[in-house]
């Protein structure tokens, strides 16, 4: 009776201050909104290192554009232009990613003029030879997968929720871990396990830097935790707001994208 009595003042406290816990749901949807929808739109100049587990380097180099074209958590438009190495050089990627059914995707390869849809069973595929997936790049639907908290706990210091998330149908794992930072709600450090709970791929925020105002992981990592091979991202540039049209996130541009928007 005591146990019930203290649970009740704790409980109408929290309703007094107005201090409730979020649910892990809000949680997530907060944590994609300055993830992946910070500004109506975004462009950064990105730098890819993809090391081995020898040591051996590759790089790719490109730029990352993307527009808002519905409410946060809803409709994005995303395209990337590949600078160098010269075997993906002119390569361009573009995501139309909706909230309510599936993505669409598409990848132009200059070596033979053509640009190929990619199938939704390929988005968990590795993107251009990297440890980040297709999928990893645009996000996920936030009622993809059910969420849970699983315990809070702090990575470098900073004060954590970590977020249980399982999805709702086949993918290349069988549940997420995601350490969300309690005041930027930036995820701080990810891991994604097997069935039998061993991790086998795990995200960091290396760096976060503010931009316009906005809390923005400037460096990634991403490790693919069986082979040792992993991948760092960072990036050289980065703006918010600058006035994307929504044209450019066409077909047509695949092809012959503007420099105004890539250089």
């Amino acid at each position: 009776m005591r146990k019930i009595i203290l649970l009740t003042l704790l409980l109408l406290a929290a309703v007094t201050t107005g201090v409730l816990a979020a649910t892990p749901e809000e949680i997530v949807r907060k944590s994609q909104a300055v993830f992946l929808y910070s500004g109506n739109d975004f462009k950064a100049r990105v730098m890819m290192k993809l090391i081995s587990a020898n040591g051996q380097e590759r790089l790719r180099e490109m730029t990352m554009l993307r527009l808002n074209t519905g409410p946060i958590g809803g409709d994005q438009k995303y395209f990337i232009y590949f600078f160098q190495p010269a075997d993906v050089k002119d390569m361009t990627f573009m995501v139309h990613k909706y909230a309510a059914r599936d993505d669409d995707r598409w990848l132009f390869m200059p070596a033979v003029n053509m640009v190929r849809r990619i199938a939704m069973q390929d988005k968990a595929a590795s993107f251009v030879g990297s440890d980040f997936t297709y999928e990893d790049v645009s996000g996920r639907d936030l009622t993809d997968d059910t969420h849970e908290l699983a315990r809070e706990e702090s990575v470098d210091g900073k004060a954590c929720y970590v977020i249980k998330s399982t999805p709702k149908a086949g993918t290349g794992y069988a549940y997420k871990l995601a350490w969300i930072d309690k005041s930027t709600f930036l995820p701080l450090k990810e891991e994604y396990l097997d069935r039998d709970g061993a991790a086998i791929r795990a995200f960091s925020a290396d760096e976060v830097k503010e931009i316009k105002g906005v809390a923005t992981i400037t460096r990634r990592t991403m490790k693919n935790l069986k082979s040792g091979h992993r991948t760092e991202v960072s990036y050289k540039s980065t703006d918010y707001n600058i006035g994307l049209d929504a044209g450019l996130f066409t077909e047509r541009f695949l092809k012959q994208p503007p420099k105004k928007w890539i250089e």
